[in-house]
């Protein structure tokens, strides 16, 4: 393999910040959360990214998820291969795109028809305007710390890159696209239906992330997610999931799989592109015809469904289908979220650690979060300290306090080891301040 020209990442850095808003194309991965400045990638390969300089790094981002098989998989990158010199995209339907969808349509239990679309908010965006056109009202109800996309009516309490950057929700938001969102706090069933006392007859959906892993990784308590399901019956209006991280993270049906709970509509993407630029959303029948050109719903994407990147999706979960991986992605994931934790409070700086599927998250706290609001409470200076010191060690953990951190099918006992050696040392300097 050809290596990468090397680049010097102060140069780099330079560079971005004259041609590019912050020196980065998506705000978290300016390290701005952690207080330093970002590497440069040049390469990955299994479990493994090398920067310009040729560093190498235990990968715990994964692109923000999707590349649960890892960096460059042979059954992805062969098909990729395989594709590219029949070319890129065609303005034309293919089998391919069909091949995805019905196997969608197959895994998760809530989808019996799918939309292909380019990105996640692309998905949200399109599930919220679906949602008003069937119910006929405006409103949504979302939580504090879920991210749906970076669409005007769900940068309302954002987690993710809006927390960690301290900004207000967005300027350029109108009041009137802030004022049809309803906010309540994660797991608080009784905010939820008071909500609903107040505007049910408005609200048209409730948008979740059922595990939440844009404010670390929250785990709904039991019975949450089964009595969302049975308020919005109950006053007309949609469940809808946001599955863009947990679809085939933390199961091989999501989450609506693992926790047996059917939404009416459902958002995904990452994992169903292997890597590549994705999106969908699907679910019950009647709704979806609603869509164009089905019906009158209008909704369209000139690279929607791409043969990359829905062959790159297809061998991505096909693989999933036949190995099932996801005891041992849990396993993994428990022994690297409750080993950097333990690390952590070795060291005397109070930490707790949780893994759902492949996804884990650390907290820089006494006791699991139940909310944002208790996210919010967590050490984030301790975290930003021993993040500079883990990249330092050559591990890649996510650059943000609330952010979740994955693991791959190539992640191994060795990286896990070599990781929570360097978690122990870390952790002793982010002690001493």
């Amino acid at each position: 393999m050809k290596e990468p020209v090397a680049h010097g990442q102060v140069e780099l850095w330079r560079r971005a910040l004259a041609v590019i808003p912050g020196g980065v194309n998506s705000p978290v991965r300016s390290f701005h959360g952690v207080g330093s400045t970002p590497f440069f990638a040049a390469r990955g390969e299994g479990p493994f990214l090398w920067d310009t300089e040729g560093r190498r790094y235990i990968d715990y981002v994964l692109s923000w998820g999707p590349l649960i098989l890892g960096h460059a998989p042979t059954a992805v990158i062969s098909a990729l291969a395989e594709q590219i010199g029949r070319g890129t995209s065609y303005g034309a339907p293919t089998a391919v795109e069909v091949e995805l969808a019905e196997r969608i349509v197959r895994l998760m239990p809530a989808v019996e028809v799918v939309r292909l679309v380019n990105s996640g908010t692309e998905a949200t965006m399109s599930a919220l305007r679906l949602a008003r056109a069937v119910t006929g009202r405006e409103k949504l109800l979302k939580f504090t710390g879920c991210y749906h996309g970076h669409a005007d009516a769900f940068l309302v309490s954002a987690g993710s890159g809006v927390a960690t950057l301290g900004l207000p929700d967005s300027p350029g938001v109108t009041r009137g696209a802030a004022g049809d969102t309803v906010v309540v706090p994660f797991n608080d069933l009784d905010a939820v239906r008071d909500a609903f006392q107040r505007q049910g007859d408005g609200l048209a959906a409730v948008f979740v992330e059922p595990v939440i892993g844009n404010a670390g990784l929250i785990e709904p308590l039991d019975g949450f997610l089964e009595e969302l399901r049975k308020i919005t019956q109950q006053y007309g209006a949609l469940l809808v999931f946001d599955e863009v991280m947990t679809g085939f993270r933390v199961a091989l049906g999501g989450a609506q799989a693992r926790y047996r709970v059917t939404p009416d509509l459902t958002s995904i993407g990452k994992v169903i592109g292997g890597g590549l630029p994705v999106g969908a959303y699907g679910g019950r029948r009647e709704l979806m015809e609603q869509v164009a050109p089905a019906g009158p719903v209008y909704q369209a994407g000139t690279l929607s469904g791409n043969p990359l990147a829905t062959v790159a999706g297809n061998a991505q979960l096909a693989w999933l289908e036949v190995h099932d991986p996801f005891a041992r992605l849990e396993e993994l994931a428990e022994k690297v979220s409750h080993g950097i934790a333990a690390a952590v409070r070795a060291a005397g700086i109070p930490a707790v650690g949780t893994a759902v599927g492949s996804m884990f998250g650390v907290f820089f706290r006494e006791e699991l979060p139940r909310s944002f609001e208790e996210v919010k409470t967590s050490d984030v200076k301790a975290f930003a300290r021993f993040h500079r010191g883990m990249l330092e060690r050559g591990v890649f953990l996510a650059p943000s306090p609330f952010e979740a951190g994955f693991v791959s099918t190539v992640h191994g006992e060795e990286e896990v080891a070599t990781t929570l050696a360097a978690a122990v040392e870390a952790a002793q300097e982010a002690a001493q301040g």
